[in-house]
């Protein structure tokens, strides 16, 4: 039987990056925190994430949540103390429709405004950058040049370690099953391994978030989507000539990306014919689809065999964007979910948000339009356009 404390402040739902990091977070603030996980850490949405870390977004919101991010992975060796492979080549988006350069211009005017490097390159900039594309119909490219990507689960085992040190309780196959609300706050959660008395729940489940949200009658709209991608086989000496410092290189028409990944490269894109709901059944037709984009846009990439791969889900809300904040309609209910393939990046500075907004504390931006109200009341939808 796991090793479940009688009493805690806040009961975590989810072993992700967000429940991970809420988890440092709390804890490093003298919080009592109990973890729960139903399977193992980072074995939902985190680990099948393809490890992009950007500000690059259209939204003022996940560019300033994006940075903050950033600021902290870079800093991650230190605190926690775990070494997650953090790699900054950029982040370059291929654009050949001209309402696409005038959308990625004003996303830029954005980024300045929070410090972000970003800037337009000519189509031959950006072959320069990344000889494996192709740029004859390319109008322009866009890179915000500190970005890059890095090792999912290494961030999670790090938050999960840290918050462990500063006395959390991390329990994982133990999963939380109902939460009891008494004269409209809660006392209690339930788990296949017992009871803990707590008085706050932050439901970081990302697409099983719902039915945690349900326990106490709070609707979150976000539904499971498959995406899937595949790493090649290691790259032969007619690539020597693609620097060690090429670019997570996106493009934005068809939404094809890849990036190195060890001696070979992660590839993906995101198939519109798939279907919400919980099959992670792989398409056999993946890699065809992928060549199929390839063909014209990277037709070098035809050239490298496929390796392993892999399919994992995106918790997506209707707006492809941040579901967060807390429940008015029981205290207290925390939550932070539907990133819609966006919330590995994001997951630093949410568990800096979850630990501000449980201790009563302003936190770094205001997330009150990210708020499940949005979408019971009416609210102003807040749709990102920068999505992969």
């Amino acid at each position: 039987m796991a090793n479940l404390p009688e009493q805690v402040d806040v009961v975590v739902v989810g072993g992700g990056v967000m429940g991970a990091s809420a988890a440092f977070h709390l804890a490093e603030a003298g919080v009592s925190v109990l973890l729960v996980e139903k399977n193992e850490l980072a074995s939902g949405s985190t680990s099948k994430a393809a490890g992009g870390v950007r500000a690059n977004f259209s939204d003022e919101l996940n560019v300033a949540i994006g940075a903050r991010s950033l600021g902290l992975l870079a800093d991650f060796n230190t605190r926690p103390g775990q070494e997650i492979d953090l790699h900054r080549p950029g982040y370059m988006f291929a654009l050949t429709r001209p309402e696409d350069v005038a959308l990625f211009e004003r996303s830029m005017a954005i980024h300045h405004q929070f410090g972000v490097r970003s800037e337009m390159l000519t189509p031959e900039q950006a072959h320069a950058k990344n000889p494996i594309l192709n740029v004859e119909d390319v109008l322009a490219a866009h890179i915000t040049p500190d970005d890059g990507y890095c090792t999912p689960e290494s961030v999670v085992m790090g938050y999960a370690s840290g918050a462990r040190r500063h006395g959390a309780t991390v329990l994982t196959n133990v999963e939380a099953t109902g939460v009891t609300v008494v004269g409209g706050e809660i006392t209690a959660v339930q788990t296949s391994a017992g009871e803990v008395k707590t008085s706050a729940v932050i439901n970081c489940a990302g697409a099983w978030s719902p039915a945690i949200g349900a326990m106490v009658g709070l609707d979150l709209p976000v539904k499971p989507l498959k995406r899937e991608l595949l790493i090649t086989e290691p790259l032969g000496a007619d690539f020597d000539d693609v620097p060690a410092d090429m670019p997570m290189t996106i493009d934005y028409a068809t939404s094809l990306y890849w990036h190195r990944e060890g001696k070979g490269l992660l590839m993906g894109f995101s198939d519109k014919s798939t279907d919400y709901g919980w099959d992670l059944t792989r398409d056999p037709a993946f890699p065809e689809k992928l060549a199929e984009l390839a063909y014209h846009r990277a037709p070098r990439l035809l050239e490298v065999g496929v390796g392993r791969g892999w399919a994992g889900y995106y918790d997506v809300a209707p707006d492809h964007n941040a579901i967060l904040g807390e429940y008015s309609g029981v205290s207290r209910m925390l939550y932070a979910t539907g990133f819609s393939g966006h919330g590995f990046l994001q997951g630093p500075a949410i568990g800096e948000i979850l630990r501000d907004l449980y201790l009563g504390e302003k936190p770094f931006v205001d997330i009150s339009p990210m708020s499940a109200d949005r979408f019971a009341n009416g609210g102003q939808l807040r749709p990102e356009a920068n999505i992969v």
